[in-house]
């Protein structure tokens, strides 16, 4: 079992440059990657999305790449182009007859706008460098997703384990109900000053009709089918979260039919205290993969 909250982070060299790798991750129904690259890698956007579907199946992954520092002797910008640029501006202001002032603020964003990018490689061994690193900040986001699970799966074990308590504590008190059911019917007669033998066919058949409608045996036998596929699931590999949420879902249904059919108060009070914990259950499988 994977949580879908992690982190790696990973450097290294490329040439003068430092790379820089980050990988995070939160809660999402599917897999929503988003990616943050230099604008002269953006042609490797497909292989570090390729890499990322290898060791993650949901959340929402960010990938953040950034290198810092520049070849010795380079530049980051082409002042040659700076400078026409600035030329062409002064030049439009001269004949438009505006005031030409450049500010530093102004420079800069010319300087960006104009940044060379003829120091950053693009080649394949740049690629190989950037999906090593990639690799690496993945293992460390997969290490910590497998840590967290494994506490989520400590937790969630001891949550089946009370449900399942509940489960049998309702089917062990499941035939008593039309014995207890007979003795309250017998009690409201002999207040109302009816004495009817507790043989008498109207009985019998008041009985009869009362344990028909409130038969639980399909419900018990379809929730215990349901919380054994949960404890299988939840020791199981790979995606389970979407499964999980489904089978959570069932056991809420066959629960709540339970509690609406069994008319019996020691039933009805499992059947509250299961259904606050199958709450906090469906909350925290919301953090699986």
């Amino acid at each position: 079992m994977n949580s879908m909250t992690g982190y790696g982070r990973a450097t290294a060299a490329l040439g003068e440059y430092t790379l820089t790798v980050q990988v995070n991750s939160v809660n999402r129904k599917g897999l929503d990657l988003t990616q943050k690259l230099p604008d002269e890698w953006e042609g490797f956007e497909a292989s570090v999305a390729e890499a990322v579907r290898k060791v993650a199946l949901r959340g929402k992954v960010h990938v953040a790449v950034e290198v810092t520092g520049r070849p010795a002797g380079g530049s980051d910008w082409d002042e040659a182009a700076v400078a026409d640029c600035l030329d062409q501006l002064a030049g439009l202001a001269k004949r438009k007859g505006i005031k030409f002032e450049p500010s530093a603020d102004l420079l800069w964003q010319i300087a960006n706008s104009q940044r060379s990018s003829g120091g950053l490689p693009i080649d394949d061994e740049a690629s190989g460098i950037l999906l090593k690193t990639l690799g690496e900040a993945l293992r460390g986001l997969s290490a910590m997703r497998a840590s967290e699970g494994e506490s989520l799966l400590v937790d969630f074990l001891g949550r089946w384990e009370k449900l399942h308590g509940w489960t049998e504590a309702i089917a062990q008190r499941a035939p008593q109900i039309s014995g207890g059911y007979r003795e309250q019917l017998m009690q409201r007669l002999r207040q109302a000053g009816l004495e009817l033998d507790i043989n008498d066919e109207r009985v019998l058949k008041e009985v009869a009709l009362f344990a028909d409608r409130s038969d639980i045996t399909e419900e018990i036998t379809r929730l215990r089918h349901h919380l054994t596929q949960l404890k299988e699931l939840l020791r199981g590999k790979g995606e389970i979260g979407r499964k999980a949420e489904f089978i959570l879902q069932e056991i809420g249904r066959e629960i709540h039919t339970i509690g609406s059919k069994a008319n019996d108060l020691a039933i009805s009070q499992r059947v509250i205290e299961f259904k606050n914990e199958l709450e906090r259950v469906r909350e925290q499988i919301a953090n699986v993969e």
